[in-house]
């Protein structure tokens, strides 16, 4: 139909015109045929041809595949709170996958928009698919929406995730995180001295912990990611925080095509925390960069372990093909932020909610700590 409606009003232009419309027409055309082809031929292929390896799944729909019905689905498993006796959690954190999966097997497809996804449940089957760095299976990719909240290691493919992913390595050793232990330490005791400090006269006091330990969080990422800069990091926590929510917003629109180069309020504010967020990095890494080449010991922070472990595969003048552009330890920077930001916070906030619950986990949970404190003070003084 839009072949058809495209030749017939060529067809219904002045012959005169068409000497010098010819070329325009067929550009026309030919841009309309890749679009349907994209948004709709290609779909149903790719469908069809999925369907003939015996995997099912939900059916294409034009242009925005699953997006709405992920959507809807969600605003109707979050329109009421969980009720505090009931474990069964998957229905409601992801309904459209729980629901995809029950009707169409452990191993189904569903669309993002005219791009079909396709779940895997079986964890050998997805061990091979992780374990596979330059096979067949690509990430799902949106250059115009990744760039804006972080391109680093979790996007990548490839050497360059090889080389990013070898770089990176030394940040997370064992011996290097236990190095950061006084911070995490650190933010706690500040943490718990505000909540006492909250408490009534009987003792007791209301608190939103969801938000108080999403502080928490903000607090620990910049102090170990940053270290004596953590102020900046606690407005980049701000600023990663609110593009990750407008990222959710953005997601569901994605699929359509052009979208992210509107002028929309959302895509508008996203480009301005893009453009502050690298701001602020590039900043705290020229100063740490500079620190290094005059001689100053490399602290114990993330941004220094890296840039460390950087260097070590760069030239003076940044050359090496080896080690990372100040654009990509940017990008990782912002990878630190979003890896740890919400699932640590919601992780603590479930914890402290079952323990609520449960108050002989509470006595459990407590006598270990006290022996395990026990021991490690006596080791220190023996």
């Amino acid at each position: 139909m839009v072949l058809g409606a495209l030749f017939a009003a060529v067809a219904s232009v002045p012959r005169s015109l068409l000497v010098y419309g010819v070329p325009a027409g067929f550009v026309l055309l030919w841009q309309g045929g890749r679009l349907l082809n994209k948004l709709w031929w290609q779909p149903r292929r790719l469908e069809r041809a999925l369907r003939a390896q015996g995997l099912r799944g939900t059916t294409y729909r034009f242009l925005t595949g699953d997006v709405k019905e992920f959507g809807r689905l969600n605003e109707e498993a979050w329109a009421s709170p969980l009720p505090l006796g009931c474990h069964d959690i998957v229905p409601r954190v992801t309904p459209f996958l729980y629901n995809n999966v029950r009707e169409n097997g452990k191993t189904c497809f569903s669309w993002f928009g005219p791009i079909p996804n396709v779940t895997i449940t079986d964890p050998a089957l997805v061990k091979d698919l992780l374990s596979n760095k330059f096979g067949h299976f690509e990430k799902p990719q949106f250059p115009a929406l990744t760039k804006l909240i972080s391109d680093g290691l979790t996007s990548h493919e490839g050497e360059k995730w090889v080389k990013h992913r070898r770089i990176l390595n030394p940040a997370f050793h064992l011996e290097k995180l236990k190095l950061m232990l006084p911070a995490f330490s650190a933010c706690c005791e500040e943490l718990v001295d505000k909540w006492e400090q909250s408490l009534d006269s009987d003792g007791s006091c209301e608190l939103d912990v969801w938000s108080e330990l999403q502080a928490l969080t903000g607090d620990v990422i910049s102090r170990t990611a940053f270290g004596s800069s953590y102020h900046e990091g606690r407005r980049l926590f701000q600023l990663q925080s609110e593009q990750a929510e407008r990222f959710v917003a953005a997601i569901q629109k994605i699929a359509i095509p052009g979208y992210m180069n509107l002028p929309t309020k959302n895509n508008r504010r996203m480009r301005q925390i893009q453009k502050e967020v690298n701001s602020i990095l590039r900043g705290l890494i020229g100063k740490r960069i500079q620190a290094m080449k005059e001689g100053e010991p490399t602290k114990d922070d993330l941004l220094g372990i890296l840039l460390e472990s950087n260097m070590r595969d760069t030239d003076e003048n940044g050359q090496s093909s080896l080690g990372m552009t100040i654009e990509d330890v940017i990008e990782e920077c912002k990878v630190f932020y979003l890896a740890g930001m919400e699932t640590t916070s919601v992780l603590m906030t479930w914890t402290m909610v079952l323990l609520s619950m449960h108050r002989e986990w509470q006595d459990r949970a407590r006598e270990k700590l006290l022996a395990c404190s026990g021991g490690l003070n006596q080791n220190t003084r023996d």
